[in-house]
């Protein structure tokens, strides 16, 4: 368990996409199935990923090292969701963002927090490169 901070709604969100809840994301329980958080969430960071541009190359592509996702209620369908994040730590090849989920029409409602590790590796050798200059602007432009 991390002993790191969570953002705080009122913290300045780094990027924010609003998503659907799909019919097909329900488990047997008809409410969205715990991996498909993962799904939301991978979306959202590429969506953010495009926004900053000039962030993925042939030596330099990004890999998820880590996930934590602490589930704080059930999302049932239908829903519009908000899925926000946060810089929370650059390193030298790798980013830490926090995120949090939450219903579109209440942002009081949180779904889930936590954070993901990518780090930018070079995919024809196996190994981390240095995060690219417009990952680490982007990223020190949150003001949080």
């Amino acid at each position: 368990m991390s002993h790191m901070a969570q953002p705080t709604p009122d913290a300045a969100p780094l990027f924010v996409t609003e998503l659907p809840v799909r019919w097909r994301d329900l488990d047997a329980f008809n409410h969205v199935n715990n991996a498909t958080y993962l799904t939301y969430l991978e979306e959202a960071r590429l969506q953010w990923m495009q926004q900053v541009g000039d962030c993925l190359s042939e030596t330099a592509m990004p890999v998820l090292a880590a996930a934590e996702l602490n589930y704080r209620r059930p999302i049932a369908w239908p829903a519009q969701l908000h899925v926000q994040l946060y810089s929370e730590r650059l390193g030298n090849s790798s980013i830490t963002l926090a995120h949090r989920i939450v219903d579109a029409s209440d942002p009081s409602r949180l779904y889930c927090d936590g954070r993901t590790v990518m780090v930018w590796t070079n995919p024809t050798i196996g190994k981390s490169v240095p995060l690219p200059t417009t990952i680490r602007a982007a990223a020190t432009q949150a003001d949080y």
